[in-house]
Order: structure tokens, then sequence, then C-alpha cells
């Protein structure tokens, strides 16, 4: 009776453990928690969202508990929503018909090397998810793993449920870095929440209405009188403005010149001044060279590393970041007296206090003994916003917002995958475009956490203590349990 008893007691109990979500995170970044962003935005849902995640049986070992990580992050979309997000897991294996369906939708066919009976084979696999919403359909064609699944589902579900996406506009003219070559990544990653178009300034004559953020990157070619005013007219009817602009400009085998773009006199209107020279700083990213059949990796001191302390700790845009490499930087100086009264400055990103400039004429030899001139700290990215001045007189408004970094090679494909330089790039589209809090989900995936910098002395304190520490320490207790049975061996003597 009194095991029936019990056996109900179970029963009732798992019953409500069912019922009721809650899960205990203790990772710094709750890494494995629904955010407050991702809560409010699915309590706010009007109607019905059908996520399909099309993962196939048979996976390598890989990804063997990978099914049931973006089972227990669906179920906690589903808890939050109040039951308004629907989510089924499917295996299009033995499916033509869906297999042809996914490749249109943009779900590949993936190829995995799976060892079977002693040989490795080659199993065809899906590892994509489908978010439906009305007649609109988002995809994430493959996870791989759920360490930035929950920015990329909000982000897709925010773009779907929105009825208006926000628009923002890439300069493609005056030797802009190209979205189609130079920048994918970037591209992608901020296609996947905004409306994103292209603007030619040498046949747009202004910049169209609905666009909110502009986001030039990496110029070359100087800006004629009438594309700077259509850039100033934007910026004055508060338009947002990111620069990622180079000071010098480095081209084959390290020759390095001066970047000419003409925008000079916009920025200073606007209270900053981008300097025509390169940052070095012993805190540094690490470039690969070769030299005749030989590739060296080296820290490059004119790649300067923005580490935690150096970011902003107040800006939700960088606060979170804990590395960002950028190449070939140039200096940014804030001229206080172009800023009119109660526009907001935010030194975003700056080089460690042991960082020197290199004026010209460069000498980027990586082999050199880098010559330093006094170690000071400088703005590597800057933001401004506020009632800012015209150029040319225009009329301006409360809420003018602009950015500006020092350095637009972090954003080449190349290099945008390493450190957190894509996440900064995406951080300050997100900053002046949408509101903060995709920021926040988006930090909880950081990509590097670098140790602590140690001195030369530490080093070999450590070192020659993983070397001879066990050893001393093996004698030290030898010694000790030698004289402790002698001293007992006397003792029984007597």
């Amino acid at each position: 009776m009194n095991a029936l008893i019990l056996a109900g007691i179970l029963i009732v109990l798992n019953f409500f453990a069912y019922q009721i979500f809650y899960a205990l995170d203790l990772t710094q970044n709750k890494d494995f928690s629904i955010s407050k962003t991702t809560k409010d935005t699915l309590k706010n849902l009007d109607d019905i969202v059908n996520i399909k995640a099309y993962f196939s049986a048979s996976l390598p070992s890989q990804y063997i508990n990978l099914p049931q990580e973006v089972s227990d992050i669906l179920s906690g979309y589903q808890t939050y929503s109040g039951g308004k997000v629907k989510y089924e897991f499917i295996d299009p294996k033995d499916n033509q018909d869906l297999q042809s369906e996914l490749q249109i939708k943009g779900i590949p066919q993936l190829q995995f090397n799976v060892l079977a009976k002693d040989k490795y084979e080659v199993v065809n696999g899906y590892l994509g998810l489908a978010i439906q919403y009305g007649d609109k359909t988002e995809v994430i064609p493959v996870v791989q793993d759920t360490s930035n699944l929950e920015y990329l589902l909000t982000s897709k579900i925010k773009k779907l449920t929105t009825k208006d996406a926000p628009v923002i506009a890439f300069l493609s003219s005056n030797g802009s870095l190209s979205t189609e070559t130079d920048i994918k990544e970037a591209y992608k990653s901020v296609s996947a929440l905004y409306d994103v178009r292209q603007i030619d300034l040498s046949t747009d004559k202004e910049i169209p209405a609905e666009v909110k953020t502009l986001i030039i990157a990496g110029p070359k070619q100087a800006f004629k009188k009438e594309e700077l005013q259509a850039i100033d007219k934007f910026v004055m009817r508060g338009g947002s403005l990111l620069l990622l602009l180079d000071g010098v400009t480095v081209g084959n085998s390290l020759q390095a010149s001066v970047n000419k773009t003409g925008l000079d006199p916009l920025l200073a209107a606007y209270g900053l001044r981008l300097n025509q020279n390169l940052v070095l700083d012993s805190s540094a990213g690490i470039a690969s060279f070769n030299q005749g059949f030989m590739t060296f990796n080296i820290n490059y001191p004119f790649w300067p590393k923005v580490i935690k302390e150096d970011f902003d700790q107040n800006s939700t845009a960088v606060a979170k970041l804990e590395s960002v490499v950028l190449p070939w930087a140039s200096s940014i100086d804030v001229l206080q007296d172009k800023l009119p009264e109660g526009v907001t400055v935010i030194h975003l990103a700056k080089s460690t206090k042991e960082a020197w400039t290199q004026s010209e004429p460069f000498n980027l030899n990586p082999q050199q003994e880098m010559p330093k001139n006094k170690a000071s700290q400088y703005d590597l990215a800057v933001s401004v916003a506020g009632k800012l001045k015209s150029t040319f007189g225009s009329d301006t408004t409360d809420n003018s917002r602009v950015i500006l970094v020092g350095d637009s090679d972090f954003l080449r494909d190349s290099l945008a995958s390493g450190n957190d330089n894509l996440i900064f790039f995406q951080n300050l589209v997100d900053s002046l475009s949408l509101d903060e809090g995709l920021i926040n989900i988006r930090a909880k995936g950081i990509a590097s956490r670098p140790l602590n910098e140690l001195s030369d002395s530490s080093k070999a304190s450590i070192r020659y203590l993983n070397v001879f520490g066990l050893t001393v320490l093996s004698l030290v207790f030898g010694l000790w349990r030698y004289y402790s049975r002698r001293r007992s061996r006397l003792a029984d003597e007597f």
C-alpha cells in the first residue's frame, strides 16, 4: 500500500515538474538561459510561429548531442511564448520531394564522414531550421552548435514578425569594400535581420528616406562635394552613420600610403578627426607572412589588439567583447571645440597605454626592430550623438548619430571571423539601427577569452614550478615520512 502511495506521489511530482520549465544556469554570460529580449519578443507574438528542425537521424559522433541541445532551446521558446511557438523534428532522409523543397528554401544537404565497419563512409544529412510565420519563412541553413542559436532564432523571429524591417545601406561607390568579394560575411550577418540595400553616390543624388543606417566601409576614392552634401543631409535628418575608414592604405608588398577620402571636413563638423598615421601596440594580433617558401606567424604591432579593459564598459555595443584586432588602424582625435553642447561622446575602443604611432614614411616590415615613439593610448573607435553641426549649414536634428572606426580591414572575410571582429561590427550596426537587446544575446557567444598577460618573471616562475615543483614536493614528502618513521621507532625503543 505504501509503495502505491509513493508511486502516486512520484507520478504527480513528475507531472508538475514537466509542466514547469526552469533551468539553473551558472555560466558567466548565462549561455544556457533564454534572455529577457527573447522572452519579451515571444510574449508579444500575435500569431503562431512554426519551427521545423530538419535533422537527420544518422549523424556523426560530434553531432550526437546536438538534436537534444536544439530541442532544449526550442522547448524554452515554446514555453515562454505561451505555446505560440511550435516545433517539430523531421528527418528528410527518404523524402525526395522534401529534399527538393529544402534545396529551394536554402537548407543544403550536407556530406559527413562516418566510421562504419572499420572504414570511413560518406553519408548525406541535414542540420537546418525553417522558421515560418504566416506566409513568410526564414531559414538557418546549418546548425553546427548552439552557441549563437538563440541570437539567430530571435533575430529571424523579429524579422518575420516586424512589419517593416529597418533598412540599412552599404555604400558601393568611392572604392568602398565590396559586399560581394571583400565583406561577404558581414553583409550576410546583417541581412539576417535588416532590409539591406546598396547606395551608389555617383548615381544616387540623395540617400532614400527609408534608410536608417548608412555604412561606409573602406573608401579609397575621394568624395565629391555633392556626395558629401548627400551624406551630411542624411545625418542631419537623423540618420545613423557608421564609418569604417582607413587613414592609411596598405597594398601589396606592404606598401603603405596616406588615404585621401575628402571626408575630413565632414568629420571635423561632427567633432572628429581621423589621423593619417598607423597605431602600433604591444597588444597585437597574430599576422602571417611569407618569406620565400616559408610562412611565419608573429605578433604584429601594426595590428593593434583591443582587449576587454580598453572597451567602454558602459556601452552595450562593446562592453562584453573580449578582443578585437584592427589591422593597420589609424588613431582618432575628438575635437572638443567643434562639438556643440550636449553632444554625447563615447570612446568605444582604445589601444593599450603601451601604444605608439608611425607617420609617413611608413615601414611595415614585420622583421624589423620596431622603433617606439613615446607610449600613449589612442582612440580607435568613437561614437558621437546628439545635435551635430552641419558642414553645409543644413537643418539639424537632436538625434543624429555617427560612429567612426579608424580601420576597415578588420571586416574583411579573411579577418572578420577571428576574435570578436564580426560581433563588433554587428553590435555597432544594432546600436545604430535597432534596440540593443540583441547585442546582449549575441555577446553570450563571444569568440575569444584570452588569458591575462603575465610578466616575464611570472612566466618563468610558473615554468620552473611545472618542471621542478612536483619533484621537490615528492622529495620533501619523502624526507618528512622518513624522519616521522625514524622518530616513531626511536620512541618505541625507549
